[in-house]
């Protein structure tokens, strides 16, 4: 095991990202964990005030742990900025930065509405920010170039072809936008065939492509689809958020 560490991970510069993906797994599940926890008490209207699981209030005001999460970004990133540490503290920073960003896109919806609408229908797009997050980690991890085309690509095709491929990319991951699909884009970026296969299926019924280039029949056809997308989007969302149905506040 530790051979397969130092061999694929660490040579391959994966071990920050491995270590940030990490940090934003636990740091979610762990934060998920505890503010259903409290948001179950306080729907029951049991107050145990002696219990560690509870809200942080400071000077009577609740602080989210949004900033939590945006306060141990800024310091990680500040101390890797300025020292440029070896490992381990490499990983550790990048263990913490990644704990950061779970806080801080757990509330992703509070920075958008700039109100309190965790436990609303408002709220899941927290739900759609910690999941695209997660997938870049991934991506990251895997070692795909920003756009999908490495040094290997390169010498293959040659540069004139590379250029056009990466045109083309572009191209269709522009569609895939236009389409109403930009979570699927920007996952589409490094991982071209995602944002191909956005470009090629409909679009959401009232993205600017539907209301451009669809006829009133097509609109249709694309709005009964987008519901069935948005019946399997929420009973992910419900997986990911570990508590079922949000839409209720208590």
């Amino acid at each position: 095991m530790g051979d397969w560490y130092e061999t694929t991970i660490v040579e391959a510069g994966r071990a920050p990202a491995l270590w940030l993906l990490i940090g934003f797994v636990l740091t979610y599940a762990v934060t998920r964990w505890v503010t259903l926890r409290i948001h179950a008490r306080a729907a029951s209207g049991v107050d145990d005030g002696n219990s560690p699981i509870k809200d942080v209030h400071i000077g009577g005001v609740h602080v989210h742990h949004q900033v939590w999460g945006i306060l141990l970004v800024l310091v990680t990133g500040l101390l890797e900025f300025r020292f440029r540490p070896g490992s381990p503290w490499v990983e550790v920073l990048a263990a913490l930065f990644g704990a950061g960003a779970a806080l801080a896109l757990d509330e992703f919806a509070l920075w958008l509405h700039l109100e309190d609408v965790y436990w609303s229908e408002e709220g899941r797009k927290s739900i759609d920010a910690v999941m695209l997050a997660g997938v870049v980690g991934l991506v990251l991890l895997v070692g795909s170039s920003p756009i999908g085309v490495d040094r290997e690509t390169v010498a293959t095709s040659g540069v004139w072809g590379t250029a056009i491929a990466i045109v083309v990319h572009i191209f269709y991951t522009i569609v895939c936008m236009l389409k109403g699909k930009i979570a699927t884009g920007l996952i589409g970026l490094p991982v071209p065939v995602v944002s191909l296969v956005g470009a090629i299926r409909l679009a959401h019924p009232e993205s600017f492509w539907a209301r451009r280039f669809y006829s009133e029949k097509k609109i249709t056809s694309a709005a009964q689809r987008y519901r069935r997308t948005l019946a399997r989007r929420d009973r992910l969302r419900d997986l990911f958020s570990g508590g079922g149905d949000q839409s209720s506040r208590a």
